[in-house]
């Protein structure tokens, strides 16, 4: 036996421990890859967090009142793996044998979806620790609005050097303070070792100090990442503080207890050699053979965890006696918070000029009230955007607050959007002018990726922005989002078919993440038989406009850019030239229709022309040409702007009269 080296572990917790240890230096072996070190360090913290502190059930692996858990340093994936098979979790031993192998339930990283106990995906540092403010934000509001006997769980997340060190940590933690999080407990595994070495190589921050500023509580452990008792004390501390999110730093050793590679920068992300793994078993008195699993311990852990599955048990009584609260609770989580029932919206009047970021605050003011898991909010352009929900701001003096106010921090924002979605039954909304979805990017990224209903709205869509010039004047920003796989970028062609799609995605119970991409320049709203037709094919994501069969030309066009083609095409058509006008608002979405609609739409035996008022890259794959801009902006009044860079009527009727000129 060799619970002297695990202070306070019982015999299960010993086995349990010492099993996960060398599991983390098996696996990676076995792949030749993987990251072994802070997983065999951190061991003790996740057995003390999963059976002493955290509300779960394995048995229910979606309990919607589980306390939630994120492993923010992802790297350290096997760790979670090996815990969720230690504690009875569905994963098995050739899902671990399998380990970063292809299509396995063991990812090189967490995959939200793939594997038991995963809540979000993680990987790149720091964005896990901001889902978990959204997660805390989530459970919040529901706690508020079904009461504490039918939410009332936790945020636990586990981040390492990396995470404090990436910008979103800074961004989230200073939200989290200032919301007053205080079911939200953040453990700091201060390592001191990064890829490249010690992290004094870079980094010199006092971590204590930089939370207390934020507004944290802060437990120093220092070298207790062995002591379970003292590791159980710090939770306990933190789940009787009621004011604030705590952070409990804890001095690890990469690599414990390891002769050879402890401490040592290589036990980061290089598998261990032969002799290293046979030196470590010796010393947790454990076979040295790979993936000796004991094959009672999950059933012993689950049966220990008596007490927590009790939790579970009596929650679903009081779910039953709430009777109507409790069902609404479940309808809300397993409809994600979806528009109930669509009220009827006031739709802007044919030929109107208004802005389609006008549009959507119209669409908050009519169905807001109608969805229930509905979160909104700005990066402090709130009235800018049109997202104006109203009422008290979220905060700790208004918990049940849908409005959140997250600040100029658009990185935090987009991902604790993701950590809302992820957690269940809110539909999160956040907002900010499109340029600075650069700032956003990897958030957007993450919520594509893992599949979360998150709607990020980007207003002043273009060179209409005007006089704040080029550093506002998003250029590439449209083909740079479009690039990303299963994200659905959603450029409106006037402000009622904003309206409608806006609906549709209140409506859907399983939205993709959409990036929704309005104007800040007034647009004229169709007249009501382009209106039909864009009520029929929008959510296509692309549809004819105006049709003709003997049409010697297709003009594309999104956004704003669609009332330029029909103008067009009318200046044209008093001339003899026939066209058709096609808008393609959502190219993801268009992708996914049959290949006969997408043909028909399109018509390619005709030739066609695009334009946008954003790079032309990209554009070859529907059009014969395209017109549009690939330069940065200029800082001038919008109509200026889109005058000297041709977003025109005129320029693609002069473009369609130089063509038929080569063409005869």
């Amino acid at each position: 036996m060799v619970d002297h080296l695990f202070s306070g572990a019982n015999e299960l917790e010993g086995r349990a421990i010492r099993e996960i240890m060398a599991l983390a230096m098996d696996a990676p072996a076995k792949a030749k890859s993987g990251h072994t070190g802070t997983a065999m360090a951190l061991s003790p913290l996740g057995v003390t967090l999963f059976g002493r502190l955290m509300r779960h059930d394995p048995t229910d692996a979606q309990w919607v009142d589980r306390d939630r858990f994120i492993l923010s340093c992802g790297h350290a994936s096997i760790l979670q793996y090996g815990l969720a098979r230690a504690f009875g979790y569905d994963l098995d031993e050739q899902d671990l044998r399998s380990f970063r192998q292809p299509h396995s339930r063991t990812p090189g990283h967490p995959e939200r979806g793939v594997t038991p106990t995963v809540e979000v995906t993680t990987g790149p540092l720091g964005q896990g620790l901001a889902n978990g403010v959204g997660m805390a934000i989530a459970e919040r509001i529901l706690r508020a609005d079904f009461g504490e006997d039918l939410v009332n769980h936790r945020t636990w997340v586990i981040a390492g050097d990396g995470c404090l060190e990436e910008g979103i940590s800074h961004e989230a933690a200073s939200l989290a303070g200032s919301l007053g999080l205080d079911r939200l407990t953040v453990f700091y595994d201060d390592n001191h070792i990064t890829i490249d070495g010690p992290t004094e190589l870079a980094m010199h921050d006092d971590a204590a100090a930089r939370f207390r500023a934020y507004g944290w509580h802060v437990i120093e452990l220092g070298e207790r990442a062995n002591d379970l008792d003292a590791i159980e004390a710090a939770g306990a501390e933190a789940i009787a503080e009621t004011d604030r999110p705590t952070l409990v730093i804890l001095r690890s050793h990469i690599g414990f207890p390891s002769p050879e590679m402890m401490d040592r920068r290589e036990a980061h992300g290089s598998p261990f050699s032969a002799q290293a793994i046979s030196q470590v078993k010796e010393i947790l008195g454990v076979p040295d053979e790979a993936f000796h699993l004991d094959p009672e311990l999950p059933s012993a852990m689950v049966e220990a965890l008596g007490e927590r599955r009790a939790q579970h048990t009596r929650w679903e009584a009081a779910v039953v006696a709430a009777g109507d609260r409790g069902s609404r609770l479940r309808h809300q989580y397993e409809t994600n918070g979806a528009l109930e029932k669509p009220a009827p919206v006031e739709y802007f009047a044919g030929g109107a000029r208004v802005a389609t970021r006008k549009a959507m605050q119209r669409a908050m003011d009519t169905w807001a009230s109608h969805t229930p898991g509905l979160t909104a909010g700005s990066a402090d352009l709130t009235d800018n955007t049109g997202v104006v929900l109203g009422g008290v701001p979220q905060g700790a003096s208004a918990p049940g607050g849908r409005q959140i106010h997250y600040g100029v921090r658009e990185f935090a924002m987009g991902a604790v959007l993701v950590g809302q979605a992820a957690h269940g039954g809110i539909r999160p909304i956040g907002s900010t002018f499109f340029v600075f979805s650069d700032y956003a990017r990897p958030a957007i990224r993450l919520a594509a990726l893992s599949h979360v209903g998150t709607l990020f709205v980007f207003t002043h869509d273009s060179v209409g922005v005007g006089e704040d010039g080029p550093t506002h004047q998003p250029i590439e920003h449209l083909m740079a989002l479009r690039a990303m796989p299963h994200l659905h970028v959603v450029r409106p062609s006037d402000a009622n078919e904003t309206l409608d799609l806006v609906a549709a995605y209140l409506a859907d119970e399983n939205p993709p993440a959409t990036a929704l991409v309005l104007s800040r320049q007034d647009v004229t709203v169709m007249n009501d038989d382009d209106r039909r037709a864009s009520a029929a094919g929008a959510a296509r994501g692309g549809y004819v406009v105006r049709e003709a069969d003997d049409a010697q030309f297709t003009l594309v066009a999104t956004g704003s850019e669609v009332a330029i083609a029909i103008d067009a095409s009318e200046q044209l058509a008093a001339d003899g030239v026939v066209t058709r006008v096609v808008a393609l608002p959502c190219w993801t979405c268009f992708e996914e229709q049959p290949r006969e609609y997408r043909e028909a739409v399109l018509r390619r035996t005709v030739p066609s022309v695009s334009l946008e008022a954003g790079a032309t890259l990209g554009w070859s794959r529907y059009v014969d040409h395209a017109l549009g801009i690939d330069n940065f902006g200029l800082s001038a009044p919008g109509d200026y702007v889109f005058d000297y860079f041709s977003i025109s009527a005129q320029r693609l009727v002069d473009h369609i009269r130089e063509w038929l000129g080569a063409s005869s």
